[in-house]
This record gives C-alpha cells, sequence and structure tokens, in this order.
C-alpha cells in the first residue's frame, strides 16, 4: 500500500475525485512511457538479473484466503473512464506502447491509427490497417482483473479509493490483446483462465503476481497451485514492477 504523508495524502484524495469525473488524472505519468516486453517464449534458462526476484520468491509472500463477497462491486469503484496522460488517452498509450515501433500514430502523436504485433494471448501476429480494425479487434486487459482484485483485498474495507485508481490504471496492469481473447477471459484468475497462447503463461502469471504483490491483494488456494505448475517450468522468470 503507498505510504503518503498525512497532507499529500488529503492532496491525492481530492485529486483522484476530481479525475473520476473529468478523466484526466493518473498517478505517476510517467510510468506510461516505460516500454514492456511482450517476449513469447518462455525464460527458464534466462539468468535473473543482479536485485531482481523471481515470480515464485514474491509468490510464496502472498496470502493466501478465499475470495470475499462481489458486494458492492462496480468498475466505477476503481475508474470512471480511460484517462487522459500529458494529452494522450490511456487506451491509446497502451496500444502504442505495445505495438511500438509498428504503430502508425494520427497528428495528435497519440491515436494509433494502424499498425502490426505480435499478440500476447492468442500468439497471432495481428495487422491492423485502419483505426477501426483497432477499436473492434482490440481491448485494454487489466491483467488482474478487477472483480478479481475487489474480492482479493481491493474492496472497500481493505483499499482505499486513490490506490484502487492506481490499480486501474497501472501500466503493469493493462495489455493490449484480442478482444475475443479478453472477453473469454471476463474476470477469471490463473486457476480458471490462461492464455491460449503457452510460450506466453510464464509472463502472464509473472505479471499478476507482481500485481498482487504490489497492490497487497491476496490469491486462492487453486491460484497458488496454478501459478507454481507454470512457474515451475520457467522459475527465472522475474516479477515487473517491483
Amino acid at each position: 500500500m503507498f505510504r503518503l504523508g498525512h497532507q499529500f495524502r488529503r492532496l491525492i484524495i481530492v485529486l483522484v475525485a476530481v479525475a473520476s469525473i473529468g478523466g484526466w488524472l493518473v498517478l505517476n505519468p510517467e510510468s506510461y512511457e516505460e516500454a514492456i516486453s511482450f517476449d513469447t517464449e518462455a525464460s527458464s534458462d534466462t539468468p535473473i538479473e543482479p536485485g531482481q526476484r523471481t515470480a515464485l520468491e514474491v509468490l510464496a509472500e502472498l496470502e493466501t484466503k478465499g475470495r470475499s463477497p462481489k458486494t458492492n462491486y462496480s468498475r466505477e469503484r476503481f475508474y470512471s473512464t480511460w484517462p487522459t496522460v500529458d494529452g494522450c488517452n490511456l487506451r491509446q498509450r497502451i496500444i502504442k506502447r505495445d505495438f511500438g515501433d509498428n504503430a502508425v500514430l494520427g497528428d495528435d502523436n497519440c491515436t494509433v491509427l494502424s499498425g502490426e504485433y505480435d499478440e500476447p494471448y492468442t500468439g497471432q501476429h495481428l495487422v491492423f490497417n485502419e483505426k477501426s480494425e483497432i477499436s473492434s479487434g482490440i481491448q485494454i486487459d487489466h491483467v488482474v482483473a478487477l472483480s478479481d482484485a475487489w474480492q482479493k483485498g481491493a474492496d472497500l474495507d481493505h483499499m482505499d479509493d486513490e490506490t484502487r485508481y492506481a490499480l486501474a490504471t497501472d501500466p503493469l496492469n493493462l495489455i493490449a490483446v484480442d478482444a475475443s481473447a479478453n472477453q473469454a477471459k471476463k474476470d477469471g484468475d490463473a486457476a480458471t483462465w490462461l492464455p491460449k497462447n503457452k510460450k506466453f503463461r510464464c509472463q502472464y502469471v509473472a505479471r499478476q503476481v507482481s500485481v498482487k504483490a504490489k497492490y497487497q491483494l491476496w490469491v486462492t488456494a487453486a491460484e497458488r497451485e496454478m501459478i507454481e505448475k507454470i512457474l515451475a517450468q520457467c522459475p527465472n522468470e522475474p516479477v515487473l514492477g517491483l
């Protein structure tokens, strides 16, 4: 959980309240410039970098509990719409980030008009010739689904408003993915849904562990078992953003 001074904390609460109405503020906007690699090869033979921790190590520190009730859950408890970060809509920022150099941008240097990339959930190389194709074919997935987060530590009894907002808009928790794959996932955790692309599963569950550790969320016993099973194939898979 974030450690903020009393006066600064009050300021952040006010700003987040404004953001929920105007849809313009994101905490730590500079973090949205960080490129995130989506290599589709498992990293079991990749040596861990000095100072990095493995997802298995961090998973061991996560609390194991059952789900809390879904009572009072809604997406609006986290955010009302995609905010704007330094003049660019967050959805467009994530697409631009994940398309990388293959993104063709509009005059605003934000809107992705066309492009191509290796989609992580299906493993397909997707090509988009028009913005309308991107709009219908790409969705921004919360790697840890907001409903899942709500039931594992992000509800009203465990997390404050500004931290929920940060969780929902954190680039660590956002990936541009195939729309049908995202719809199939719904709010599943690792015990109920995994990407069809098996080569991406190590990175996928490591990212879930990273998000849950960063925001002090817990895992269920079944979720832990599945994550451990996957990470056993890639024990050097690092956590991110921690």
